[in-house]
Protein backbone atom coordinates (compact mmCIF):
# COMPACT_ATOMS: atom_id res chain seq x y z
CA UNK A 1 0.00 0.00 0.00
CA UNK A 2 1.14 3.30 -1.20
CA UNK A 3 0.02 6.67 0.96
CA UNK A 4 0.66 10.21 0.55
CA UNK A 5 3.29 12.13 1.30
CA UNK A 6 1.56 13.93 3.98
CA UNK A 7 0.49 11.04 5.88
CA UNK A 8 0.65 11.88 9.70
CA UNK A 9 0.46 10.34 12.77
CA UNK A 10 0.04 9.49 16.36
CA UNK A 11 -0.74 6.80 18.80
CA UNK A 12 -2.60 5.91 21.96
CA UNK A 13 -3.55 3.57 24.44
CA UNK A 14 -6.62 1.58 24.17
CA UNK A 15 -7.74 -1.69 26.31
CA UNK A 16 -6.47 -3.46 23.45
CA UNK A 17 -3.31 -2.30 23.15
CA UNK A 18 -1.73 0.95 21.87
CA UNK A 19 -3.09 1.97 18.09
CA UNK A 20 -1.71 3.60 15.38
CA UNK A 21 -3.76 6.24 13.47
CA UNK A 22 -2.97 7.88 10.43
CA UNK A 23 -4.41 10.82 8.59
CA UNK A 24 -3.79 12.73 5.24
CA UNK A 25 -5.09 15.94 4.66
CA UNK A 26 -8.79 15.65 6.06
CA UNK A 27 -9.33 11.91 5.92
CA UNK A 28 -8.38 9.05 8.37
CA UNK A 29 -6.03 6.11 6.49
CA UNK A 30 -4.74 4.10 8.73
CA UNK A 31 -5.75 2.59 12.51
CA UNK A 32 -3.57 -0.82 13.61
CA UNK A 33 -2.48 -2.19 16.58
CA UNK A 34 0.86 -2.00 17.48
CA UNK A 35 3.06 -4.48 15.58
CA UNK A 36 -0.24 -5.96 13.51
CA UNK A 37 0.22 -7.80 10.21
CA UNK A 38 -0.11 -5.64 7.39
CA UNK A 39 1.19 -2.68 9.52
CA UNK A 40 3.12 -0.38 7.03
CA UNK A 41 6.22 1.40 8.02
CA UNK A 42 4.81 4.34 9.74
CA UNK A 43 8.20 5.38 11.11
CA UNK A 44 8.62 8.42 8.12
CA UNK A 45 5.44 9.76 9.10
CA UNK A 46 5.64 12.91 11.40
CA UNK A 47 3.53 13.07 14.73
CA UNK A 48 0.84 15.16 14.76
CA UNK A 49 -1.35 14.54 18.02
CA UNK A 50 -2.79 17.84 17.81
CA UNK A 51 -4.24 16.99 13.92
CA UNK A 52 -8.24 17.27 14.17
CA UNK A 53 -8.90 14.16 12.34
CA UNK A 54 -6.72 12.33 14.49
CA UNK A 55 -8.05 13.36 17.27
CA UNK A 56 -11.60 13.36 16.40
CA UNK A 57 -10.60 9.64 15.66
CA UNK A 58 -9.50 8.94 19.00
CA UNK A 59 -11.76 10.53 20.65
CA UNK A 60 -14.25 8.28 19.16
CA UNK A 61 -12.34 5.02 19.44
CA UNK A 62 -12.30 5.81 23.12
CA UNK A 63 -15.95 6.16 23.51
CA UNK A 64 -16.29 3.17 21.33
CA UNK A 65 -13.95 0.90 24.05
CA UNK A 66 -16.26 2.69 26.95
CA UNK A 67 -19.03 1.86 25.33
CA UNK A 68 -20.68 5.31 24.67
CA UNK A 69 -20.49 5.06 20.91
CA UNK A 70 -21.81 2.32 18.13
CA UNK A 71 -20.47 4.12 14.98
CA UNK A 72 -18.07 5.90 13.71
CA UNK A 73 -18.50 9.24 11.90
CA UNK A 74 -15.46 9.90 10.17
CA UNK A 75 -13.87 10.84 6.90
CA UNK A 76 -12.03 7.88 5.61
CA UNK A 77 -9.72 7.72 2.76
CA UNK A 78 -9.02 4.06 0.86
CA UNK A 79 -6.63 5.90 -1.89
CA UNK A 80 -3.66 3.40 -1.26
CA UNK A 81 -5.84 0.07 -1.99
CA UNK A 82 -6.04 -1.46 -5.06
CA UNK A 83 -10.23 -1.08 -6.79
CA UNK A 84 -11.12 -4.97 -5.59
CA UNK A 85 -9.92 -3.93 -1.92
CA UNK A 86 -11.85 -0.71 -2.01
CA UNK A 87 -15.03 -2.86 -3.22
CA UNK A 88 -14.56 -4.84 0.13
CA UNK A 89 -13.59 -2.55 2.69
CA UNK A 90 -16.81 -0.37 1.43
CA UNK A 91 -18.47 -3.83 1.77
CA UNK A 92 -16.79 -4.06 5.45
CA UNK A 93 -18.56 -0.83 6.25
CA UNK A 94 -22.38 -1.92 5.79
CA UNK A 95 -21.45 -5.26 8.23
CA UNK A 96 -23.81 -3.96 11.14
CA UNK A 97 -22.88 -3.43 14.80
CA UNK A 98 -23.60 -7.00 16.40
CA UNK A 99 -23.76 -8.68 13.44
CA UNK A 100 -21.43 -10.71 11.37
CA UNK A 101 -20.73 -12.48 8.24
CA UNK A 102 -18.55 -15.29 6.38
CA UNK A 103 -16.00 -14.47 3.58
CA UNK A 104 -18.26 -15.97 1.14
CA UNK A 105 -21.12 -13.45 1.63
CA UNK A 106 -18.47 -10.61 1.72
CA UNK A 107 -17.58 -11.55 -1.75
CA UNK A 108 -21.12 -12.17 -2.95
CA UNK A 109 -21.81 -8.57 -1.68
CA UNK A 110 -19.44 -7.13 -4.01
CA UNK A 111 -20.70 -8.98 -6.65
CA UNK A 112 -18.32 -11.55 -7.21
CA UNK A 113 -18.96 -15.00 -5.12
CA UNK A 114 -15.86 -16.80 -6.41
CA UNK A 115 -13.06 -14.16 -5.05
CA UNK A 116 -13.73 -15.43 -1.29
CA UNK A 117 -9.65 -15.79 -1.53
CA UNK A 118 -9.20 -12.31 -2.92
CA UNK A 119 -11.70 -10.75 -0.50
CA UNK A 120 -10.13 -12.55 2.71
CA UNK A 121 -6.88 -11.00 1.63
CA UNK A 122 -8.80 -7.90 1.15
CA UNK A 123 -9.93 -7.91 4.40
CA UNK A 124 -6.65 -8.43 6.15
CA UNK A 125 -5.21 -5.58 4.49
CA UNK A 126 -7.74 -3.39 5.62
CA UNK A 127 -5.64 -0.47 7.21
CA UNK A 128 -8.59 1.20 8.99
CA UNK A 129 -9.14 -1.98 11.64
CA UNK A 130 -11.86 -1.28 14.34
CA UNK A 131 -13.76 1.86 11.96
CA UNK A 132 -13.89 0.00 8.97
CA UNK A 133 -15.17 -3.56 11.17
CA UNK A 134 -13.06 -6.44 9.41
CA UNK A 135 -13.22 -8.10 12.54
CA UNK A 136 -17.00 -8.90 11.96
CA UNK A 137 -16.02 -11.31 9.27
CA UNK A 138 -16.12 -15.00 10.14
CA UNK A 139 -14.70 -18.51 8.84
CA UNK A 140 -17.65 -20.31 6.50
CA UNK A 141 -18.59 -22.33 9.64
CA UNK A 142 -18.53 -19.55 12.15
CA UNK A 143 -15.23 -19.34 13.30
CA UNK A 144 -12.62 -16.77 14.55
CA UNK A 145 -10.20 -16.65 11.45
CA UNK A 146 -7.87 -14.59 10.16
CA UNK A 147 -7.41 -10.96 12.14
CA UNK A 148 -4.69 -9.07 11.26
CA UNK A 149 -4.28 -7.50 14.87
CA UNK A 150 -4.68 -10.70 16.62
CA UNK A 151 -7.46 -13.46 16.90
CA UNK A 152 -7.65 -12.41 20.77
CA UNK A 153 -8.50 -8.60 19.88
CA UNK A 154 -10.73 -10.13 17.49
CA UNK A 155 -12.82 -11.96 20.16
CA UNK A 156 -12.97 -9.38 22.71
CA UNK A 157 -14.52 -6.56 19.64
CA UNK A 158 -16.54 -8.91 19.07
CA UNK A 159 -17.64 -9.64 22.57
CA UNK A 160 -17.77 -5.81 23.10
CA UNK A 161 -20.42 -5.26 20.19
CA UNK A 162 -22.63 -8.25 21.52
CA UNK A 163 -22.01 -10.43 18.35
CA UNK A 164 -20.28 -13.26 20.54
Amino acid sequence: MKFSASTVQTSFDSPLGRIILAASGNALVGVWFDGQSHQPDTSIWPQASEHPVLQQAQRQLSDYFAGRRTSFDLALDFAQGTAFQQDVWRALLEIPRGSTRSYGALSARIGNPAAVRAAAAAVGRNPLSIIVPCHRVLGADGSLTGYAGGLERKAALLQLEGAL
